[in-house]
């Protein structure tokens, strides 16, 4: 009874100054769509469960790393084999940041398929885009620190895709690089943008899609006015929906941890920036499907060279996805936009298929 009234007059004493009765009620009137389609909600949850575990554990590296080229490798090194949990903490690191991407990459296609981009989610479309631009290029600029081989030389092949963009492409390269060719200063700069930048993007955008998604409350299927009352079942966001999200983070963290002890990353062997490029360098798997079309469009198309023809391409089916929102609206005769769909579903079958192709080709 005592430990009752102590945390009983602790929570008045927060609740007082912070308001969280007031908190609570908000959560209890916000309700959820319940439908064969609510699994897809949890997405967006597990993305941010893996980057709260990227930030953790990226802080508890952080004591150890040297992000210099005289001292990465070696720090990485120590980290793994003298530090305690050093190679865990690194691995779950490791495997959260391609968790946190492949989940990014199914919200989005699940936000694209219910259509919960419509008015009035459109910045919160564009948020999310824009979240999912910057957790790849959280794995492009982590994926140099450790200053091994592999990371060396694909990101020479990364670095020199926007070298094809006319008359800019050459400055972004250089900015990038931090120079002509890829060494310690890339490794410099990409530390910067990885633990200083990018965080700093990544939380501001994410405050405010967690902002639009909380004031907006959940979407519901296109049909969902159209269905009878008691057809139309939902549950509380607060504890139902709530305490489901919670158990599917434990589902993840349990997955990730049998990844990270059973798969460890491994660290390879340490860069040389005079060494010739071993065979098969590849970017990470979320890069290769756009790797891969670049090596198979021709070298010349008409007048253009062909790698700038690729990355225009990309360049313009981005713009374009990005912009889906203004794109799926009624025509004036009501009837919907169904090739929409159609592009959603090749663009899934098209990433999987070189995705596949990229780890199957030398």
């Amino acid at each position: 009874m005592k430990k009752k009234s102590i945390l009983k007059k602790g929570y008045g004493w927060i609740n007082e100054r912070f308001k969280i009765d007031d908190l609570i009620n908000f959560m209890k009137k916000k309700e959820v769509p319940l439908y064969h389609g609510t699994i897809w909600y949890y997405f967006g949850g597990i993305s941010l469960l893996l980057f709260i575990i990227q930030v953790v554990t990226g802080m508890l590296l952080l004591l150890y790393y040297k992000g210099s080229a005289e001292l990465a490798f070696e720090s990485v090194q120590f980290i793994s084999a003298k530090v305690k949990f050093g190679w865990l903490i690194r691995s779950i690191h490791s495997w959260s940041a391609n968790l946190m991407v492949l989940a990014a990459f199914i919200h989005m296609f699940s936000v694209f398929f219910t259509k919960a981009y419509k008015k009035p989610r459109e910045l919160t479309w564009y948020s999310g885009f824009i979240l999912l631009a910057l957790a790849m290029a959280f794995g492009f600029t982590g994926y140099l620190l450790p200053w091994n081989e592999l990371s060396l030389f694909a990101t020479k092949v990364g670095t020199d895709i926007p070298k094809a963009i006319p008359l800019i492409g050459g400055f972004i390269m250089n900015i990038l690089r931090g120079g002509e060719e890829v060494t310690g200063s890339t490794l410099s700069r990409f530390f910067g943008f990885h633990v200083a930048l990018l965080p700093g993007i990544f939380t501001l955008v994410l405050t405010m899609h967690l902002i639009f998604i909380q004031r907006q409350g959940m979407s519901a299927p296109e049909n969902w006015d159209e269905l009878p009352e008691k057809n139309k079942k939902k549950i509380p966001f607060f504890p139902n929906f709530l305490l489901r999200d919670l158990l599917i983070w434990l589902i993840i963290i349990n997955v990730l941890s049998v990844l990270a002890v059973f798969f460890p990353w491994e660290l390879g062997v340490k860069a040389d920036e005079l060494a010739p490029a071993p065979a098969g360098i590849k970017p990470e798997w979320y890069f290769l499907f756009m790797f891969q079309t670049l090596k198979i469009i021709p070298s010349q198309i008409l007048v253009m060279d062909g790698e700038v023809f690729g990355v225009l391409l990309f360049s313009i089916a981005g713009l374009l996805w990005f912009l889906v929102p203004l794109w799926d609206r009624k025509t004036k005769t009501g009837e919907k936009r169904y090739w929409l769909t159609y592009a959603g579903i090749f663009a899934i079958i098209y990433i999987i298929i070189f995705t596949i192709i990229g780890f199957i080709a030398k």
